[in-house]
């Protein structure tokens, strides 16, 4: 059986080194150098987190690349698994439990073209399913993209108790922005305030 051409993407040379030295001995895959990244028949991104920067990567690989892609990612949240759904994303693995063999198994699913998740991950993407069937049933139901994910962000920290000011502070937003946000979702929601807007949210599975 040929080798699995692999591409490792990783957001610093530690990361990446460690993939690597993971990869690089096991006969099923053939961890190619970056300049013959184009070749690859998996491509692995391997991130702390997925921000702005590695979605925009993830983007780039399903707009260029004939690779399927998969994520090895230290934090993963409900926002993480919107971008990944997203993006075409086949398989999720966390860095806690990305030993040698879990690594091999995620790239020879993907090249074989099957799905990987963690099970907590995959209860979720079926809630998600079930949200957007429920919302082609009824197309006027709130959907994951009736938020934004500043808008999300703001409302978890609604739900979790914190006031205007630490939400400010936390998110490294001015106050005046924080009420702004909170102001723009509860006219377009026709909410009537906080109390309404969290509950609605988590009601519709939106936080």
């Amino acid at each position: 059986m040929s080798r699995i051409p692999v591409a490792v993407y990783a957001e610093d040379p530690i990361l990446r080194g460690g993939t690597v030295h993971l990869l690089r001995p096991r006969p099923e895959v053939e961890v190619l150098a970056t300049e013959d990244n184009g070749k690859a028949v998996v491509s692995l991104v391997v991130v702390d987190a997925l921000d702005d920067e590695t979605a925009r990567l993830l983007r780039r690989l399903r707009r260029t690349g004939s690779s399927r892609t998969g994520l090895v990612v230290g934090r993963f949240d409900q926002n993480s698994l919107r971008t990944t759904i997203e993006c075409d994303v086949a398989a999720v693995v966390r860095r806690a439990e990305a030993g040698q063999d879990r690594l091999v198994g995620a790239v020879t699913a993907i090249a074989n073209g099957e799905a990987v998740l963690p099970g907590d991950l995959l209860d979720k993407l079926l809630a998600h399913v079930g949200r957007l069937q429920r919302g082609v049933l009824d197309p006027n139901a709130p959907t994951l993209s009736t938020l934004s994910t500043r808008e999300t962000d703001i409302l978890r920290l609604v739900a979790e108790g914190l006031d205007t000011a630490e939400i400010a502070l936390k998110m490294s937003y001015s106050e005046r922005t924080v009420k702004n946000v909170l102001h723009e979702v509860s006219t377009r929601l026709n909410l009537r305030n906080r109390a309404h807007a969290v509950g609605y949210v988590m009601r519709h599975g939106l936080i």
